[in-house]
């Protein structure tokens, strides 16, 4: 079926339906990983998002359920150049056009990628609309011109605690939209992981008795959770070793009295160099955020920049002066990407106590 993708500076890229095809708004961003899907549809980070490919075959080695990172996609859309009609995988559960049906996610292919990766990198990230069948341009339009993306934290995060593992450690994962990989990390260590509400008071979280706090990735604005960074000032206080991923980081950067805005198009891929400072040393890491922490807004006294961007000389990573708290802006766990930077689950390890695997 014929598909049109309308952006708010008024552009349009015409293609063919795939997955469940229904009209859909959303914020359009783009993401240089070559693999990866299926990590990726299943990220909370992405909720509200419309994610294009810029590699330009997706889908040829179908969907494996083990490789999710949630327990459903959370984008709005898929925007690809080509779908491959053949999943060829021995793991492979479900090919991606049905897997994308199943879920109810929209999908458009046939459209140049490229082209439109340049018009994001150009005019920034944008919202955006995708119709099917016979679409009217004015009145798509007029739809995203009134689109404004919702706070999605509390969409994505769980509504009650949850537990996994049997480890001597306890580590409370504050869930803003956690991946999969994070509590499998900490679970391989020897930890017990309770997942706790985004909402979940303090008390709440002290009450359990943790060795450690987990501070999770998540999607939107970090500036719309207002309560969970009041949250994390107690969190601060307490003195309880702190580990920050993504959103997260974000987060304990805002409770600390720095201040964060909004990338021009985002670090969406899992080929991001960053440099720690310390060492000197540049790491190849996995990445998706539209948002970072403004590095003239960080308070020597209260907290050091640890990494930095390569691209762009954005803040990746702060440590902080009560050493018990530090966080980064990339994905350590990975999933996908490299694994490069895995060792900062052993640094927390260690501020716990806690054995390294």
């Amino acid at each position: 079926m014929r598909a049109l993708l309308g952006l708010e500076n008024g552009m349009t890229f015409e293609g063919r339906g795939f997955g469940d095809m229904h009209d859909v708004l959303c914020e359009v961003v783009f993401n240089s990983a070559m693999c990866g899907y299926t990590e990726l549809l299943t990220d909370p980070s992405y909720a509200g998002q419309g994610v294009v490919m810029t590699y330009p075959l997706i889908g040829n080695y179908g969907v494996c359920y083990e490789d999710m990172e949630s327990e459903k996609p959370w984008l709005q859309a898929f925007i690809v150049h080509s779908v491959s009609d053949v999943a060829s995988n021995f793991r492979c559960d479900i090919d991606l056009d049905g897997f994308l049906k199943n879920n109810h996610i929209p999908g458009i292919e046939g459209i140049d990628t490229r082209a439109l990766t340049r018009c994001l990198r150009e005019s920034g990230t944008m919202r955006g609309m995708i119709c099917y069948g016979d679409a009217d341009p004015e009145e798509m339009r007029r739809r995203i011109s009134g689109f404004s993306l919702k706070i999605p934290v509390p969409l994505v995060s769980c509504t009650k605690c949850r537990d996994y593992g049997d480890g001597e450690v306890k580590v409370a994962l504050l869930d803003y939209g956690t991946k999969q990989n994070i509590i499998r990390s900490l679970v391989r260590r020897g930890c017990t992981v309770r997942r706790f509400p985004h909402n979940a008071p303090f008390g709440q979280i002290k009450a359990w008795n943790p060795d450690g706090i987990m501070l999770s990735n998540g999607p939107g604005d970090p500036k719309d959770c207002v309560e969970e960074v009041a949250v994390l000032k107690d969190v601060y206080k307490s003195g309880i070793p702190t580990f920050a991923i993504c959103m997260g980081h974000q987060l304990m950067a805002l409770a600390q009295g720095a201040d964060t805005f909004k990338l021009k198009y985002g670090h969406r891929g899992i080929n991001h160099p960053v440099k720690e400072l310390a060492s000197n040393r540049v790491y190849i890491t996995s990445q998706n955020h539209g948002y970072v922490v403004d590095a003239d807004s960080v308070d020597p006294a209260v907290a050091e920049i640890s990494f930095i961007s390569m691209n762009d000389r954005s803040v990746e990573g702060l440590n902080y002066k009560s050493g018990k708290v530090f966080s980064v802006q990339f994905h350590p766990e990975a999933c996908a990407g490299p694994q490069d930077t895995g060792f900062l689950f052993d640094k927390f390890m260690d501020l716990m106590g806690g054995s390294r695997i």
